[in-house]
């Protein structure tokens, strides 16, 4: 662990990106301009960045975690639905799903099922009712949290007693050269083809972004620690060992 990463204090999930925003209160609106002015080249990216692997990783993350049929699902961070498009397919009734981004943007190119409730909302501030979910999932969307300590007390909040979360994220590979692979293929080969699939200026930016936030993201064991003092049990770093410990899977249950 870096010096920087030490010192940082935890509400953010990593220190500013200052050559992409100035200080931590303009990281929001940095955010949330990135994802409007990309959102309809997302997915596309998403397809190059994951192999194709997408759908089918996030459908077998989803269940591992303990999502069942008939239960009640928020979806933080939404954006284009890809995650809660599996979760609607899992729990078999579209209407139980409810997705809140803060880009309306993300929401309005999403390709989810009929049913699927879509919210303005950040995980800091989650516009939904206490004790009113069975399951709460967030796809790649931890490191753009502001104050990861509330958000963290968010999804506590609005879960059940018994509740379980499911947080999908992208981590740096414990080995020097499994890290600067991943950091080639992501700050230089996948922006590389942005101007190749997608349309928007700021696409490539945003994948070169998705890199530096990875690089600077607070160590796993820390993660799983703020879960568990947000009340959290259980709470697990799980790894899919087919994915070389790039892509984590963070696993708790409401007590």
């Amino acid at each position: 662990m870096t010096e920087t990463k030490r010192a940082h204090d935890a509400r953010a999930p990593h220190v500013p990106l200052t050559n992409y925003y100035p200080d931590e209160p303009s990281r929001a609106g940095f955010v949330k301009e990135m994802f409007d002015t990309t959102s309809v080249d997302y997915d596309r990216m998403e397809k190059v960045l994951s192999f194709g692997t997408g759908k089918w990783y996030r459908g077998q993350a989803l269940q591992r975690a303990g999502l069942k049929p008939g239960m009640r699902v928020l979806d933080v961070g939404v954006g284009t639905g890809l995650v809660a498009s599996e979760a609607a397919r899992i729990v078999g009734q579209p209407e139980l799903v409810c997705g809140v981004d803060p880009s309306s943007s993300m929401m309005e190119t999403a390709k989810v099922p009929a049913g699927v409730q879509l919210v303005n909302g950040t995980a800091e501030s989650i516009p939904f009712p206490d004790a009113h979910f069975d399951f709460l999932s967030m796809g790649y969307a931890l490191r753009h949290i502001g104050d990861l300590r509330q958000a963290f007390r968010e999804f506590h909040r609005v879960l059940k007693p018994g509740g379980k979360i499911c947080l999908l994220e992208i981590t740096c590979p414990e080995s020097g050269w499994g890290k600067l692979l991943l950091k080639i293929y992501m700050k230089g080969w996948v922006p590389l083809l942005a101007p190749f699939i997608g349309n928007r200026r700021n696409t490539a930016r945003l994948w070169r972004y998705y890199w530096d936030t990875i690089e600077a993201c607070l160590p796993p064991a820390q993660i799983v620690a703020e879960l568990e003092a947000a009340g959290f049990k259980r709470a697990r770093r799980y790894i899919d060992v087919r994915t070389m410990s790039i892509f984590a899977e963070f696993q708790a249950e409401k007590a």
